[in-house]
């Protein structure tokens, strides 16, 4: 039986993060060997998360073909139990800090670059490289959003659920500036280690923006 276009679809942009994330860690950047190594970037923990969740697309896929039609109801039960679990990662991770992410890198971008992508960076990240990791994610979710139906948990779980992330990744950022405060850095280092005072205020903006990014998925 031939897969269905959206099947196709989340397999290809399964394949397509796997790369980027691939491309991205064979990267030697001095950013990389400090503390909290690329862990320490919202941009690679949102790959990490979109990675993930089209890989749940995928394997639900898989599992929806292989129990089709076998009548076997532990396996249709255990299908739905991850059907939910993408639906759930879509709505409180995969779409929210994915939008986010695109949207504040290419603001503060326009605004001025050395803020967020100094053109150093273009020695090491090339061009491709970069719009796989600060724009394609809005299209690829995008595309899942209109190609196939989610049923989204209840508002409160589901805001929970961000205000935990996004707390989550503001005391992460405070634990790197404690252990990264007092070392000399040059400018563009204390930057990739988000050590820079305007970051710190993005952060405190994806714990508000979080709220309207699931409402609107």
């Amino acid at each position: 039986m031939a897969l269905v276009p959206c099947q196709v679809l989340r397999a290809a942009i399964l394949l397509s993060y796997c790369s980027i994330l691939c491309n991205y860690k064979a990267i030697e950047m001095p950013s990389h060997q400090t503390y909290g190594g690329s862990w320490k970037f919202l941009t690679f923990i949102d790959l990490v998360i979109q990675a993930v969740f089209f890989g749940i697309c995928v394997l639900s896929d898989l599992s929806s073909l292989l129990t089709r039609g076998s009548g076997n109801q532990e396996q249709e039960r255990q299908l739905k139990k991850l059907i939910s679990l993408r639906d759930w990662m879509l709505a409180v991770l995969a779409f929210p800090v994915g939008v986010f992410v695109v949207a504040v890198f290419w603001i503060i971008y326009a605004y001025d670059r050395e803020m967020i992508y100094p053109k150093l960076l273009d020695n090491f990240i090339p061009g491709w490289l970069n719009h796989g990791m600060h724009t394609t994610v809005l299209p690829f979710i995008l595309i899942e959003m209109r190609t196939s139906h989610h049923a989204y948990p209840s508002r409160s779980s589901g805001l929970a659920a961000i205000c935990t992330f996004s707390v989550g990744y503001i005391l992460w950022s405070l634990d790197m500036l404690f252990h990264l405060a007092g070392k000399f850095l040059p400018r563009i280092f204390v930057q990739l280690t988000l050590t820079h005072p305007s970051y710190h205020s993005l952060n405190a903006a994806l714990f508000i923006d979080s709220f309207s990014y699931y409402e609107t998925g």
